[in-house]
């Protein structure tokens, strides 16, 4: 009997020691089991004939039950039947109306409505890939996007109209055919869908249609910004749709869950882990919004019983600046997915919202790979292991900013960040992890492959941004670099900004970048400029251009202006020394002006707005 008791202390012992010194052996068993039966299922895909799309998956849903509700949005509830009619509808009346076949691209012009998502279905169906067109978008960017994607076809919300007018005669003159989600219209060049959608059969439609379609074929073209300035259509194929459908799966959602979707549909987040994600689990039920509202957030969660959220930082931030209530722990919200979330954000949205799952995670649109947190630890955007590491080969190396280039050794390689230091990430190109890269953007998809890397003659895509691998094995997001800074959510691009600055008559150069605010996530636009000669900077002329062409995101709140731009040696406009003054008034000697969103015209930036800025008196 003590020789027993002995035992089993010793065991207790050991298994304290073990759990002490590793505390997340639990939760990474589980994860790896996860990820390991999910490459196998994506590995049946591309194997199996006749090829299984996330459409089939979908219509599997339909088959098993067909009355369950797919989505609710705006009072009105849209079973899985119904869904999938309505998208034979627009299939057949697509195919008849224009004559779309299969490999035809056509562009979705379109809010976040449930027509979004039994149009993308009738495509697919078709076999035809979507463009979805990010609805802030005007003007140059709006018509960039049918050029690289190769689109014939727009399809537009009745909201969107006006915008789409704008640009009309350039789309009739590339030959690109308008149709508007209405009953009637009276601009020339612009169809109507709706009226077509509602005499249309609704019988189901043959495999035959989309018979060439394969995991490698391209199923949509997600915009991503980038140094070019303007849009780049990112290629998804059907393995990256099965990919991203998989995060939830990772994340531990079931069929039983219901999924809040505020985010657009348009971006990667949206549309890719949170409906396809939805569809891949079996049943699941969508609460989509158009846009997200703090105030009414936890009364929809409890009003419909959310069981799942999406997020980006900007949206926990919200939540946790909404008045505090008795029953803010009153929910059923058990899984929150998203990435970009601060620290202290982080924590007090537990605090305050009770035991909720933040699932932070990385991932680029355009990328090869992606990273999850799986674990309670706040602040990291995910953990590495052995099976990741074998399923995505990657690796941090050192990159220096000033330069905004790897560091390589007298080899000529790029060498290994230690760990707890922040690396440049880099995930090596194969077959297993391919960078499929942008619709007819050549430079910019070399501009993402970097070569002999850990060997002579490797090939790894550059994701441009900067990670950190601390000693527990856990991965944190450090930073951008190049061109581009995140905002609301949203990216922005440098140079399409400068290149809307320098159409006001008094400014001839401009340097944009991002600078921190305290207590927001991101960068807010920001941008160095010189003025013509013998030219006053004009506020209200300067105002009125970037109001005119680029969305509220875009639009850099400071302007300082400086007698000349400083250049590096191969005149690339240096940001580092800028980006670290920010738009401190108080020690900067420059000049510097505030875009007044209520004045609308930019203002000298006085010490005053600055403290009322940080103070956040004045909402950015």
């Amino acid at each position: 009997m003590y020789m027993c008791f002995t035992v089993l202390a010793g065991l207790a012992l050991l298994t304290f020691s073990f759990l002490k010194n590793f505390p997340y052996f639990g939760e990474d068993c589980t994860y790896i089991l996860r990820i390991i039966k999910l490459g196998i299922r994506l590995l049946g895909y591309k194997t199996i004939k006749p090829f299984y799309s996330i459409l089939d998956c979908f219509l599997d849903a339909v088959k098993r039950h067909p009355t369950k509700i797919f989505l609710h949005f705006e009072g009105r509830e849209y079973s899985y039947g119904e869904v999938d009619v309505q998208s034979n509808k627009v299939a057949r009346a697509l195919q008849a109306e224009i004559r779309l076949k299969e490999g035809d691209v056509v562009a979705l012009f379109l809010a976040n409505e449930p027509s979004f998502v039994w149009i993308w279905l009738g495509l697919a169906k078709l076999g035809c890939p979507a463009a979805l067109l990010n609805f802030n978008i005007r003007s140059k960017s709006l018509l960039h996007c049918f050029s690289c994607c190769g689109a014939k076809v727009i399809i537009v919300s009745p909201e969107l109209q006006d915008t789409v007018e704008e640009v009309l005669p350039m789309l009739r003159e590339q030959g690109i055919s308008v149709y508007l989600l209405s009953e009637n219209c009276s601009i020339q060049g612009i169809n109507t869908l709706l009226d077509k959608i509602s005499q249309a059969s609704d019988q189901p439609l043959s495999p035959d249609l989309r018979a060439n379609v394969n995991i490698r074929s391209t199923a949509l073209y997600i915009y991503t910004s980038g140094t070019t300035g303007l849009p780049k259509a990112a290629v998804i194929t059907h393995e990256r749709v099965w990919a991203a459908s998989f995060l939830q799966a990772s994340c531990g959602v079931t069929a039983e869950d219901i999924i809040y979707i505020n985010l657009p549909l348009y971006h990667s987040a949206g549309f890719l882990i949170g409906m396809t994600g939805a569809i891949e689990r079996g049943n699941c039920s969508l609460n989509l919004h158009r846009n997200f509202s703090a105030s009414q957030f936890w009364d929809d969660c409890r009003k419909y019983n959310v069981t799942v959220m999406q997020y980006i930082g900007e949206t926990l931030r919200y939540l946790c600046n909404t008045p505090k209530k008795d029953n803010d722990k009153n929910h059923k919200v058990r899984i929150a997915i998203g990435n970009g979330v601060r620290t202290d954000i982080w924590s007090e949205f537990l605090s305050r919202f009770g035991d909720i799952q933040v699932r932070e995670l990385y991932a680029a649109t355009e990328g090869n790979i992606g990273f999850l947190n799986y674990t309670s630890k706040i602040g990291a955007v995910g953990r590495a292991n052995f099976v990741h590491s074998w399923f995505f080969p990657y690796t941090l190396i050192k990159f220096d900013i000033e330069k905004e280039e790897p560091v390589r050794s007298s080899e000529g390689l790029c060498i290994k960040a230690a760990k707890g230091e922040t690396g440049l990430l880099v995930v090596k190109i194969t077959h297993r992890t391919p960078f499929v890269g942008y619709a007819g953007n050549h430079q910019q998809n070399e501009k993402k492959r970097l070569r002999n890397v850990l060997e002579k003659g490797d090939l790894y895509f550059n994701t441009g941004d900067l990670l950190r691998l601390d000693h527990e094995n856990f991965l944190y997001f450090q930073d951008r670099v190049g061109d581009t800074f995140r905002w609301k959510g949203e990216n922005v691009a440098t140079s399409e900004v400068a290149d809307i600055l320098i159409l006001a008559h008094c400014i001839l150069e401009a340097n944009v970048y991002g600078v921190k605010v305290e207590g927001h996530e991101g960068r807010i636009g920001m941008a160095a400029v010189t003025l013509k000669e013998g030219e006053e900077f004009d506020c209200l002329d300067t105002y009125k251009q970037v109001v005119s062409y680029l969305p509220a995101y875009a639009r850099p709140r400071f302007i300082r202006i400086q007698p000349c731009i400083e250049t590096t040696g191969t005149f690339k406009m240096k940001k580092v020394r800028l980006v670290e003054e920010g738009f401190n008034c108080t020690y900067i000697k420059d000049p510097l002006y505030f875009l007044d969103l209520e004045k609308k015209t930019y203002v000298p930036l006085t010490e005053e707005i600055y403290r009322a800025i940080t103070s956040r008196e004045i909402k950015l």
